[in-house]
Parts: C-alpha cells; sequence; structure tokens
C-alpha cells in the first residue's frame, strides 16, 4: 500500500508540474502544433477529407502592429493590466450561466491560448478549471508579448486556416506585415467562430463587428499595448 501511494504521489506530481515544463520550454520554443490543431485534423479525417492545415510560425515582430491591438480590442481590452484572469468578467459569467442553461464565457486571451494549446473545444467546468490551472503556469512562466505572439500564431480564422500568417496571405494575399487596420480588424472579427465567419467576404453581422472592433482600436490607442510589447 506505501508503494501504491508513493508512485500516486510522483503521479500526481507529476501531472501537476507538467504543464510549468512544458510552458517553460514553450517559452522558447515555438510549439509544434496545438490540441485544436490536432483536433481539426481528427475531424477532417473522420469526414473523409484530408487532413491538412495551414499554419506557418512568424514572429511577433513580422506580424502588423495592428493585428496584436485588433485581438486584444476584440477579446481582451484587460490583457495590458490583468494576470491571467478577468475576475468582473468572470463573476458576471457566472451569474448570467446560474439564471440560465447556456455557458457563458469570460475567457482572457491567455485563458484562449491555454485552451488552444493544450485542451479539447468543449464547454464543461472541468475543462474550465484545467484551463484555469494551466493559466496560473502560464501567467507565471510566459511574459504577455510571448502569450501574444503564440495566440496570434495558434489561433484559429477559418476552417483549415491557423495563425496570423496563413491567413493574412490566404484572405488577403499579402504577409502579415502588410495588413491594414481594417483587415486587422476583419481577422479578429471571425475568431469566435472561425469556421463560420468569413473574413474576406463578411457577412452583415462581420462587418458589423469589424466596425465595432475598428472603434475599440481607435479608442484604445495605437500605443495600447507598449507596455507589454516594447522592452
Amino acid at each position: 500500500m506505501k508503494r501504491v501511494l508513493r508512485w500516486g504521489l510522483v503521479l500526481a506530481l507529476t501531472a501537476a508540474l507538467a504543464p510549468g515544463v512544458l510552458l517553460l520550454v514553450f517559452r522558447f520554443v515555438d510549439p509544434p502544433t496545438t490540441a485544436f490543431m490536432t483536433h481539426a485534423r481528427e475531424q477532417l479525417v473522420d469526414n473523409g477529407q484530408a487532413a491538412t492545415l495551414y499554419q506557418h510560425w512568424v514572429p511577433i515582430e513580422t506580424i502588423a502592429a495592428c493585428m496584436p491591438l485588433a485581438v486584444v480590442a476584440s477579446e481582451d481590452q484587460t490583457f495590458p493590466d490583468h494576470h491571467g484572469f478577468a475576475w468582473d468578467a468572470i463573476e458576471k459569467a457566472l451569474a448570467a450561466n446560474a439564471r440560465g442553461n447556456s455557458m457563458r464565457g469570460a475567457s482572457t486571451l491567455t485563458q484562449q491560448t491555454a485552451k488552444n494549446l493544450f485542451l479539447w473545444p468543449a464547454r464543461s467546468y472541468i475543462r474550465k478549471g484545467i484551463e484555469a490551472y494551466v493559466t496560473v503556469w502560464m501567467t507565471l512562466v510566459w511574459p504577455k508579448s510571448r502569450v501574444l505572439e503564440v495566440y496570434l500564431n495558434v489561433a484559429q480564422f477559418g476552417p483549415r486556416v491557423f495563425g496570423v500568417d496563413q491567413a493574412a496571405r490566404r484572405f488577403f494575399d499579402r504577409p502579415p506585415s502588410a495588413l491594414t487596420r481594417r483587415q486587422c480588424a476583419s481577422l479578429a472579427a471571425v475568431l469566435p467562430a472561425p469556421t463560420a465567419y468569413d473574413a474576406a467576404h463578411p457577412s452583415g453581422h462581420v462587418a458589423s463587428r469589424i466596425d465595432w472592433i475598428q472603434g475599440q482600436m481607435r479608442n484604445l490607442g495605437a500605443a495600447y499595448l507598449d507596455s507589454v510589447l516594447k522592452p
């Protein structure tokens, strides 16, 4: 029994420390794939399609400055100030969920990056708990500039398109360094539903989101992310 307990403790400690070790490696080494990309490939295979995804890693310095600003304006305007979690948004989400049957999200960009890297695309409190644990490690191990860099390189922008490099080239026929503010806002606008929304040919709903994001980008200002992106 003591041996079983000892091995159980070793396994528990290994599982607890594994996210921190992986994230320490991924601070300096670009992740070769993500859980969400793996899931997307599996879905394509299950549907009898080729498991081809389009993604190419680029340093954040080669991405137009409007792109990180656009995703922050769209997804997480408190990003420069919080420590992985937006507690006010979480409280509102919990209150909304308590009143109804559907789960409302309140994920920061850090949480979304943790989810994309390691977790499955389902909504449950168990998965959110694991996501929160990985987010704590990510906040401890990564600077915010690395969170943005990884997010922009692994986020899904289309049915087979992951990362801003391939999104910029396939939707706008240009490298990510040459994206305009409108194009950055267009890519950010499809993030809630990248397999349903089209950045290059936006529907009326997506077009209204693009306009709103551009307005938020103006309100935040071009220098809003300087504190996390510039040394």
